[in-house]
């Protein structure tokens, strides 16, 4: 069998805010509240579970999509005005960063977490 990752706690002061704007940039479904978390569903394999937390540190989530994809994350973020950028660091530059040969871009929510997309991994690519 293979090792699947089948759910994340993403920690967060709203937590069902965040979740409905990250599944509807994503474009996938969650619920409103499944005591004490507010799922995300990402694919049949993947939750991210959003829940109530006063304090925390933010993390890097990263999600590798198709082309396809993340044209139409890309088009949610632009209809939502959420600023984006090319790099993990720096200032928002609206840019996309293509490389290995493919695209990327973060943006970051409420919660100070880092949201990246990318058609291409390092770790497809032999850099992990």
């Amino acid at each position: 069998m293979a090792i699947l990752l089948d759910h994340v706690i993403v920690p967060s002061h709203e937590p069902i805010e965040g979740a409905k704007l990250l599944a509807e940039l994503l474009g996938v479904p969650w619920e409103a509240s499944s005591d004490p978390f507010t799922p995300v569903y990402v694919n049949e394999t993947l939750t991210l579970d959003f829940a109530h937390r006063e304090q925390f540190e933010s993390h890097h989530y990263c999600f590798h999509v198709s082309d396809d994809e993340f044209d139409a994350i890309l088009g949610r973020i632009e209809a939502r005005r959420i600023s984006y950028r090319s790099r993990p660091r720096g200032d928002d530059d609206m840019r996309i960063n293509t490389r290995l040969g493919g695209k990327n871009l973060y943006w970051q929510d409420a919660d100070r977490h880092l949201w990246e997309i990318l058609t291409a991994s390092y770790a497809r690519a032999g850099a992990a």
